[in-house]
């Protein structure tokens, strides 16, 4: 897995100043996730990975495969992939490429887990906290964990807030054994 994080960095990068580039991040950023999830296919997978279909046929499948007709770039993009035997990796690609444009854009979604179901009220109030603490526009996507007992886990990134009681217990039960 690491290793394919290590593959798709300099691809996701070069494909994300592109796009920033010449204003077409929501086009490159739909048709990376578009493919990102077909080739998460292992059917796709084991297509892409034979020796018995050229390159420009490989390239050729993956852009048929897309709704919206794309731009020469990209498919030159997916036409190097393919000559260099990246095109497994374009699901991290596209995931590192939704990085690259979050901090670009100054978002983050931030995932929440909670013991009940959140009001709109209490989404808002949150929203707001997180975007004066974090300085970035926020998306939540909530989710309920009845045995959290009470309070929140937040998952914005790399970063993990733990306010929830069962938390809480772990902690002291941890800080009471040692």
């Amino acid at each position: 897995m690491a290793e394919l994080l290590t593959v798709a960095r300099p691809y996701a990068k070069a494909a994300f100043e592109y796009a920033r580039d010449h204003d077409a991040l929501d086009a490159w950023s739909y048709a990376l996730g578009f493919l990102g999830y077909a080739v998460a296919d292992d059917k796709v997978r084991y297509l892409l990975g034979s020796p018995k279909l050229e390159n420009e046929k490989k390239v050729s499948i993956l852009t048929g495969m897309l709704p919206e007709e794309q731009n020469d770039a990209f498919e030159r993009f997916l036409t190097n992939l393919a000559h260099q035997y990246r095109l497994v990796a374009l699901k991290a690609i596209a995931e590192q490429f939704e990085q690259l444009r979050a901090e670009h854009e100054q978002r983050i979604d931030v995932n929440v887990t909670s013991a009940f179901k959140l009001d709109s009220k209490q989404q808002t109030k949150l929203t707001n906290a997180l975007k004066k603490r974090l300085n970035r526009e926020i998306s939540i996507t909530t989710q309920v964990d009845k045995t959290l007992i009470g309070g929140v886990i937040l998952r914005a990134g790399d970063t993990v807030i733990d306010g929830s009681v069962r938390g809480r217990l772990n902690r002291l039960s941890e800080a009471l054994t040692t």
